[in-house]
């Protein structure tokens, strides 16, 4: 069972960012799986190394979009994006030096947050990006 399911209200109704978004649920579902089941401490290391680095991928797109755009709500929102990437890579380099053990807590954290930040900010952006002719 997925920890996250895609559904349409997570959807931001701008394709590519769609895509960048099921792609994170997929990650966080795959970290959940491969931690619930016990599938060792190097694949999970691995796809934790792999969720930071996309997350990053995928923040800096949407950035990307706010300065062609000239979002006025970006400074808010890189804050946000800023603080996610410090809080995963602390879980990231405890886990790495083995002063952590990922549980069920900190997949939750991920997922609640991801949920949370595209339900709330970036829903925020839907109408400002769709009059701008990005769909």
């Amino acid at each position: 069972m997925s920890l996250i399911k895609w559904s349409s209200e997570l959807s931001v109704e701008i394709e590519i960012i769609d895509a960048q978004h099921k792609k994170l649920i997929a990650m966080i579902n795959k970290l959940d799986a491969a931690m619930r089941l016990g599938k060792g401490r190097d694949l999970t290391e691995k796809i934790l190394d792999e969720l930071v680095e996309y997350t990053r991928k995928h923040f800096s797109a949407e950035e990307e979009y706010f300065t062609k755009f000239g979002y006025p709500f970006t400074a808010q929102h890189v804050k946000e994006h800023i603080a996610f990437i410090k809080k995963i890579e602390k879980f990231q380099a405890n886990f790495e030096k083995e002063k952590l053990t990922l549980s069920t807590k900190i997949v939750d954290f991920l997922s609640d947050w991801l949920r949370d930040h595209i339900q709330g900010t970036d829903k925020k952006y839907i109408r400002f990006f769709h009059d701008k002719g990005l769909k």
